[in-house]
């Protein structure tokens, strides 16, 4: 292996729910600070912060270190003392025991105070926007299943909204991932998205089935269990809605493998209507299925074909 595929081996990545690797590219590219702040994990982020933080302070000790007398109050020479100065100066306390004594303690206080107050205000807005970003809560089923529906076969997915407040304007798409070979004899991988019997909703409060017939026009249609696992196709589910209360789009996306899809069976019901006519929304049983009784519930799913 040459020394530039090993330096591309090393930039191979994972890409959200493809599960791909991408190679030639960097996880960290340090001309783009923002978007590597917001990216990173918060443990990531806070360790970043500190080691930036405290290299600020040993540069600026260091600094104080290297002119004896710079500080008042000061052991000369002292590199830990500096460093507190330092920490003293960059959150702009002050205490007074120690202070710039001579005109060059001034100069490096003053650029270190310009350095602190650019260094809180960065930090300070990238901890906010870290936080305002607004996060869709959508909940999913493990499984997606596949059951006649008005005498078709049709692919379902179940979705529920894992907040108290309401979302609107709620716009789901299911798209798969397939894998096609053309008449020249070319293999590639094509995303095509599966037309839903309804992908928009004015409100969602609980609980949402996407339903998709599997006719002649549909991209499933024709596979077996068997074939969805032999040309490892994938189906990814994608939410845009408005969130009422943070009054922000919100957007998610998840991915589902071929060994997901459950043949012949259903969703069990997660919603009800109790005796006093409240209806109740137990999201802990929104990836509970059972066999549909049909024909397709009692053969083996890599033998049973979606025509």
């Amino acid at each position: 292996m040459s020394r530039h595929q090993r330096a591309l081996h090393r930039r191979a990545m994972k890409i959200g729910p493809l599960d791909v690797t991408k190679v030639g590219v960097s996880r960290f590219d340090l001309r783009d600070p923002y978007h590597m702040a917001l990216t990173a994990s918060w443990p990531a982020f806070t360790l970043a912060v500190l080691v930036l933080y405290t290299a600020i302070n040993v540069m600026f000790a260091t600094l104080y270190a290297a002119v004896p007398g710079a500080i008042g109050n000061a052991r000369p020479g002292s590199i830990l003392d500096g460093f507190f100065f330092s920490m003293e100066t960059l959150a702009t306390v002050g205490y007074g025991q120690m202070y710039p004594a001579t005109t060059y303690g001034h100069i490096v206080s003053v650029a270190e105070i310009m350095s602190g107050m650019a260094f809180t205000a960065i930090v300070t807005g990238l901890i906010f926007v870290r936080f305002s970003r607004p996060r869709a809560k959508i909940l999913y089923a493990d499984h997606i299943v596949i059951t006649p529906y008005n005498g078709l076969p049709t692919l379902m997915v179940r979705i529920g909204n894992g907040r108290m407040s309401m979302l609107t304007n709620l716009n789901v798409r299911v798209s798969a991932l397939i894998r096609e070979h053309s008449s020249e004899g070319h293999r590639m991988r094509r995303i095509n998205e599966l037309a839903l019997v309804r992908s928009n909703v004015p409100m969602f409060a609980l609980t949402m089935t996407m339903m998709h017939r599997i006719d002649e026009t549909s991209p499933l249609y024709g596979h077996t269990a068997h074939s969805l696992l032999d040309g490892d196709v994938r189906l990814f589910v994608s939410v845009e809605a408005q969130d009422s209360a943070i009054n922000a789009m919100v957007h998610d996306i998840r991915a589902y493998v071929a060994r997901d899809v459950r043949f012949g069976m259903k969703y069990s019901d997660a919603v009800v209507v109790d005796a006093d006519g409240r209806t109740l929304a137990d999201l802990t049983r929104i990836s509970l299925i059972e066999p549909d009784g049909t024909e397709m519930a009692g053969e083996m799913p890599e033998l049973r074909a979606v025509q």
